[in-house]
């Protein structure tokens, strides 16, 4: 029998290598089914397809035994017409330039559909964090800060959290890059409210992706109280989402972490199940529920399914048994354009990543701009404006669909894409 760690190692090597094949992939053919339905030309094609600028740096870090690894990071910056170059950075073992370079794109897409002022980057080091302690991983953080500093600036790039990366890993980046240039909070974003970080940023992501499945579920004809849902992965993104969704009398029936899934037909106790994972780090052995594998997981019948953890995880193998109405796409590209073509003709609502998830940049906004004012909102503020704001992205991204009888993801696409050609239009390219 496997061992816990086995299993999940396992279940991390088999979603990684999924995701190796159709990040990128995924998103080049987003982006080529948009252009062909706003019929762009070849020359409109090569500005917003490539990236401004890609950056490979060597990291060397003296590790707590003394070694000295040598860690690879990467920052791509895809477009800035419309503003900074604003994106995350993600430590994980399978991170390489490939995935970065999609994420890059997909940022460039989602700040233009959300309507802020930025363009899109990502970065990443590969590197696995669950190995290194935390004097380890400042010293990787403040050498990556180092080693990009050139590239970046509060009104040039602004880095943020990813995967595996927290307020923790933003307060140390901002710590180095002030060295050199001074007290800049407007440098990063996520940051610990101590530094300038924002109220309500932490959990922005995951709490706008329940904002959206409220607008979802009343398009599909579902009744948010009392729906059953479903959460594949409960990092920061899902355990918020949970959240949300059980305050407003949603039942999360199931939900997983790479250690295993648990489940209760009836509604899982998400609060107290979140003081469980803080205790022992996982959310397998919580009273009153009933293992389960993330396969089945997705699976499972239900009124909303919220694929929150890697990309890749819905694909041509799995797709023709998913039994949900709405999928809420939290993780970054979850679904390959073949499931997405299955899950069409099946009838289920897909909402794409660039809308599902985009409160985590909105709220990164809202930080940025109080950074530059030196003043706070309070949270009631931030909330609000994170909501009307998805709402309003939402309503264009639906009526477009229904408008020109496609798909909510090209609709999406389409807004988004138009929104840059028209800023690089204004800038004379």
């Amino acid at each position: 029998m496997k061992s816990k760690s086995t299993k999940a190692k396992s279940t991390r090597v088999g979603k990684a290598r999924q995701k190796k094949a159709t990040n990128f992939n995924i998103a080049k053919f987003q982006f080529e089914e948009a252009a062909d339905c706003l019929g762009l030309t070849d020359d409109q094609r090569k500005l917003l397809g490539n990236p401004y600028r890609e950056l490979v740096v060597q990291l060397p870090v003296k590790m707590d035994d003394g070694r000295l690894e040598v860690f690879e990071g990467y920052r791509v910056q895809h477009n800035a017409a419309r503003g900074p170059y604003k994106g995350g950075m993600r430590y994980h073992p399978e991170v390489d330039l490939h995935e970065v370079r999609g994420l890059a794109a997909l940022m460039s897409w989602k700040t233009a559909l959300v309507d802020v002022p930025f363009g899109g980057a990502k970065g990443g080091v590969t590197c696995n964090p669950r190995s290194m302690s935390l004097s380890e991983l400042q010293r990787l953080t403040r050498s990556f800060a180092e080693k990009i500093d050139l590239i970046i600036g509060p009104q040039r790039d602004i880095p943020a959290p990813d995967m595996n990366t927290n307020a923790q890993t933003m307060g140390w980046f901002m710590d180095a890059y002030g060295k050199k240039h001074g007290h800049t909070p407007a440098i990063v974003t996520g940051k610990p409210l101590a530094l300038g970080g924002c109220a309500g940023r932490e959990a922005a992501t995951g709490q706008g992706t329940i904002v959206v499945m409220q607008q979802a579920c009343k398009a599909a004809g579902v009744t948010v109280k009392g729906a059953k849902v479903v959460i594949q992965g409960f990092g920061n993104v899902g355990s918020f989402a949970a959240l949300h969704a059980h305050k407003l009398g949603v039942k999360v029936v199931a939900v997983s972490d790479v250690f295993g899934g648990i489940h209760n037909p009836k509604g899982l106790d998400i609060p107290k199940l979140i003081s469980h994972v803080k205790s022992t780090g996982s959310v397998s052995g919580f009273s009153g529920s009933k293992p389960i594998d993330n396969e089945e997981l997705l699976l499972m019948r239900c009124d909303v399914l919220i694929p929150a953890a890697l990309g890749g995880i819905i694909f041509e193998g799995n797709a023709q048994k998913i039994k949900c109405k709405i999928l809420m796409e939290a993780a970054n590209g979850p679904t390959t354009p073949t499931a997405d073509k299955i899950l069409a003709e099946n009838g289920i609502m897909v909402v794409p990543d660039i809308l599902t998830n985009a409160g985590g940049v909105i709220v990164s906004y809202f930080e940025w701009v109080q950074n530059h004012q030196m003043f706070k909102w309070d949270l009631k503020e931030i909330e609000k404006r994170l909501s009307d704001r998805l709402a309003t992205s939402w309503k264009v991204t639906y009526e477009r669909s229904k408008s020109k009888k496609i798909s909510l993801r090209t609709a999406a696409y389409c807004v988004a894409l138009e929104r840059v050609i028209e800023a690089s239009k204004a800038r004379g390219f």
